[in-house]
This record gives C-alpha cells, structure tokens and sequence, in this order.
C-alpha cells in the first residue's frame, strides 16, 4: 500500500523526470532521476516513458539493492545507491543522454576550464568516468571516481551524470551540464576555447561558494 506521507516526494521525482524529458535531456525512457528518502532511495522504474509515470509506479530502493514496488528499477539503480551511500550530502541524481552531453562523452572528451561556468560544478576539468557496462558495478564505481569533490561528470560513450542536495537542484545542475557541453562543442567548432588558468578557476570556484552555492546547494 502506498504511504500517503511518501507521496510529495514520489510526486516530485515525477516532476523533475518529466521536466527532464521536456528540456530535450533525454529522449524515449532513457535516463534516470532519483532522490533521497528516510525510507530508502526512489527512483525511476525501468522503461516506462515518464509522461505515464504515476506514484504508484515509483520503485523504493532499499540500501542493500532490493526494492518495494511492482515496477522494477532503473537499470542503472547502482550507481544512485552508491552515489547516496559515499555521498550524504547528495539528496537527488539526474542521468541524462542529451545531445551535446552525449557527443562529448562518445568522443571521450572531458571539459576543460573553458568557462568560468566550470565552477559551479566544483572546478576544472569536468571529469569523464571510465566505459564500462551499463547497470554494472565497475560503472558504478567509475561515475564514484569522476565524481569525487564534484556534482556532474560525463561517462564515456554514454552521457552525463549530475547530483545536488535535493533533485531539483540536480535537475538545474543537469541542465546547466547540457548547456556548457554544447558552448564547448561549437568553442571547437570555432577554433577552441581559451582556457582559463587554475588560479582563475580557483577564483571562479570560491566566488561560487559564497555568491552562487549558497542558494543551490549544489
């Protein structure tokens, strides 16, 4: 039976996926959102189009991987829980496969400080987790790695992924992921960007801290 105190938040993971899905992040069923609960982890299910998704349909993901739910979860169930499980200030993750995230990823290209942007994700350079399997425990602990001191990495011949206290500052983050992949990818175009040095980056990343993060959370 589903418990009536758990529906504001099932209610808002079907928003933020559904917004995902209405940004052009991700295509069909493909992507995932999650968010933290005192009751475990919850979670897109596995292949279901998001404008169809109701509360009832949200899987609980339980710390040792097990679920509650008809609906199974994500396959990429994994990497949230241990996302959470390292990470106990994050409260939501955002997987996208958008377009620009994605081609950066399938040319294994990280993102350089070509932006000041780079800061609100923690600094330079935007990390790429290492290929592996989808659903799998080595991907898993690849995204962990590019994602160490950081709120968004790419994975390799895959997409991107983004995290925040609460889902809707991961889906802002995973949005403002997309837009940089794409400001990077035509800088290429245009004969590559100018990057900017550490200590600029360095500069950008405390000016984040005191004029920016304190309102996201991120």
């Amino acid at each position: 039976m589903l418990r009536a105190a758990m529906l504001p938040a099932r209610q808002a993971l079907i928003e933020a996926a559904q917004a995902m899905a209405a940004r052009g992040l991700s295509a069909g069923t493909s992507g995932n959102v999650s968010l933290r609960t005192e009751e475990g982890i919850l979670i897109t299910p596995s292949a279901t189009p998001y404008e169809a998704l109701t509360p009832e349909m949200i899987p609980l993901l339980k710390p040792d991987g097990t679920y509650e739910g008809r609906y199974r979860p994500s396959s990429e169930w994994r990497f949230h829980l241990d996302i959470y499980l390292a990470r106990p200030e994050i409260g939501g993750v955002v997987h996208h496969h958008a377009p620009y995230t994605t081609a950066l990823a399938m040319a294994r290209r990280e993102i350089p400080a070509c932006h000041y942007m780079i800061a609100r994700f923690g600094g330079a350079p935007l990390r790429l987790a290492a290929y592996a399997l989808f659903g799998t425990a080595e991907l898993s602990a690849n995204v962990l790695a590019a994602l160490e001191g950081c709120t968004a990495c790419l994975m390799e011949n895959h997409g991107g992924i983004a995290v925040g206290r609460d889902v809707a500052t991961a889906l802002a983050a995973a949005t403002e992921l997309e837009v940089l992949a794409q400001q990077y990818t035509l800088s290429l175009a245009a004969g590559g960007p100018v990057l900017l040095s550490d200590d600029e980056v360095a500069a950008a990343v405390r000016q984040f801290a005191t004029a920016y993060r304190a309102n996201t959370g991120a």
